[in-house]
């Protein structure tokens, strides 16, 4: 259940949404940083407008495969009992695919 199959992949997808995630709260530090005096106006204009939405979007999803593949490793590593670790990789599927949802709907809600 690995998400690329092979541990390159794996290791790629890590690096990569690291990298991401990395630019985008660089970016949003960098935001705080130049607006001193942060409004809800200063909020509401950065996350209404399209770029924002769509790399906040991406955000997510990097998030999302950043901490399966973490977990995966984790799992795979420390739970042994087949059963048990599958149910547990079932949980974590489906809540990562459910804060992806959920901030779809708070992006575009």
């Amino acid at each position: 259940m690995s998400l690329g199959g092979t541990g390159l992949r794996d290791w790629l997808v890590q690096r990569y949404t690291a990298a991401f995630l990395g630019i985008y709260t660089l970016f949003l530090v960098g935001f705080v940083l130049m607006h001193q005096e942060l409004a809800y106006e200063d909020w509401l204009g950065l996350f209404t407008s399209p770029w924002m939405q769509i790399s906040t979007l991406f955000a997510l999803i990097c998030v999302a495969f950043h901490a399966w593949v973490g977990l995966w490793t984790v799992l795979t590593d420390y739970i042994k009992p087949f059963l048990l670790r599958y149910v547990l990789e079932g949980v974590i599927i489906f809540t990562l695919f459910g804060y992806v949802i959920w901030g779809i709907f708070v992006l575009w809600g």
